[in-house]
């Protein structure tokens, strides 16, 4: 993980403890009784009536806030990841078009071999197959493409499973609290006490808040990376693709033909 990363997530942790700080006083808000219990720390500890930890709620509340910050640093480490300049470098792109212009198809070859950049990597293995003509090029190519893409694609899904599932999670959290809070009506005989009825209804509310909290920006970072990737991916195939068009066929030959024969025997 690269130090920006770190730091991020270092910044969201940070954050999240500034809120949970916050502290207003009961009398503050027009609510009875002197309790000086930080309002913030409703939406990170779930309470019984008598002021206990609740733990099952707490517990959800905490994995789910986990979630959270696991999900933001997620967009953006991936974003970071995923921009024009790592995946389409300029000065890849016309270094392969001086060379081709020369003629210098094997320098090309052997300075691409090794690099990470998506169009680096397709053209590469386009030319690795220049021996077997131009479809071999082509396919080779396109074939490397879709590799390179869902192994992308398969690192953002991760934000996906993480917007379907922390519904569920909060639901599970939104059950518990309201099984808390029958309980208490139970217990009360049909007429519980307002405070009792309070543990549980937080704690379902609690739960739904955070797992909403996950799932949003998790969605929508992952319909924007995904988008993203499948727009960068696409142009840099394209690219490569007009890079090796100088090696389409000029006759009715399937053999490439190459601006200088002798070059040929250089890939």
């Amino acid at each position: 993980m690269t130090r920006k990363s770190l730091m991020t997530y270092g910044l969201l942790v940070f954050c999240v403890l500034c809120l949970g700080s916050t502290t207003v006083r009961a009398d503050e808000l027009g609510i009875g009784g002197a309790s000086s219990e930080s309002f913030g720390s409703a939406f990170f500890v779930s309470r019984n009536a008598d002021g206990s930890i609740e733990l099952l709620g707490s517990i959800v509340i905490w994995f789910l806030l986990c979630l959270s910050i696991v999900s933001i640093g997620l967009i953006l480490v991936l974003g970071f990841a995923n921009r024009r300049e790592l995946l389409i470098p300029d000065k890849w792109l016309k270094q392969a078009r001086r060379l081709v212009k020369n003629g210098d198809y094997q320098a090309l070859l052997n300075e691409l071999d090794g690099e990470e950049p998506f169009f680096c990597q397709t053209l590469h293995a386009g030319l690795r197959e220049a021996s077997g003509g131009f479809s071999a090029i082509i396919r080779s190519l396109e074939q490397t493409a879709d590799e390179l893409t869902t192994v992308r694609m398969r690192r953002v899904e991760f934000l996906n499973v993480l917007g379907q599932v922390s519904p569920m999670i909060g639901l599970f959290g939104t059950v518990y609290g309201m099984i808390l809070a029958f309980q208490a009506i139970v217990v009360g005989g049909g007429s519980a006490d307002p405070v009792l009825l309070a543990g549980g209804i937080g704690t379902a509310l609690t739960t739904t808040f955070w797992g909403l909290v996950v799932a949003i920006p998790a969605l929508s970072g992952y319909a924007f990376l995904r988008n993203r990737i499948d727009e960068l991916t696409v142009e840099a195939t394209l690219r490569a693709e007009e890079v090796v068009n100088n090696f389409r066929p000029r006759s009715s030959s399937s053999e490439p033909v190459w601006p200088d024969e002798s070059e040929s025997s250089r890939i």
